[in-house]
């Protein structure tokens, strides 16, 4: 599956041919870059799974990697294999988003414990994202009343103050109201007040 996909980084071929053999007895599939930058060029291409990366590497570090992909708005989840003296490194790349830091000599299943993480944590994300993206879709099919409408709702505003302040009568408010829930999908106002948060566009 494509959420198996795991992005191995590493500059030492030695530590890619373990890191890949260890994964496929994990039943994952891993895709080794030699560089930062290597990865960098396929970035078009990476669309799932969650990164592996060494701290210390030549050309780009890990860490700049990080900050680069981050201001990119790279979204998959990202693990760095660190040495005991890159701890503060590791630290803060871990305020950069990484999602978890191995240090070296590192176990195998402490590692894949961690991917698996970063796998499941990734495809919650992606869900999250595709239920926001599919919101947003909903309200770019409001009318711009009805969108007035809802920011009303959102607002806690009952249908008389929402007709007062728009200068329609409450029964009209009712009609949008009900065109609002329709379109939006939604089951109760509870429902149409969180999905208008989550899309965060109202």
């Amino acid at each position: 599956m494509a959420d198996e996909l795991v992005h191995v980084i590493d500059d030492d071929p030695a530590v890619r041919d373990s890191l890949a053999f260890l994964l496929e007895t994990a039943n994952l599939r891993p895709c080794v870059y030699e560089s930062a930058l290597a990865f960098l060029e396929a970035l078009p291409q990476v669309k799932a799974g969650c990164v592996v990366t060494d701290v210390r590497m030549p050309e780009m570090t890990g860490i700049e990697l990080v900050k680069r992909l981050k201001a990119e708005g790279f979204s998959l989840p990202i693990i760095m294999i660190t040495g005991h003296a890159d701890v503060p490194l590791a630290v803060e790349a871990m305020k950069a988003g990484v999602a978890d830091f191995i240090e070296k000599p590192f176990d195998d299943e402490a590692l894949l414990s961690a991917i698996q993480s970063a796998l499941q944590a990734g495809e919650k994300d992606r869900q999250g994202a595709a239920e926001a993206a599919e919101i947003a879709a909903r309200i770019a099919t409001l009318s711009g009343r009805e969108r007035e409408v809802l920011q009303g709702l959102v607002a806690g505003r009952a249908n008389k103050v929402i007709a007062y302040d728009l200068g329609i009568s409450p029964r009209t408010i009712e009609i949008y109201r009900a065109n609002v829930m329709t379109k939006m999908k939604a089951a109760s106002l509870s429902e149409l007040v969180r999905m208008a948060m989550r899309a965060e566009r109202v």
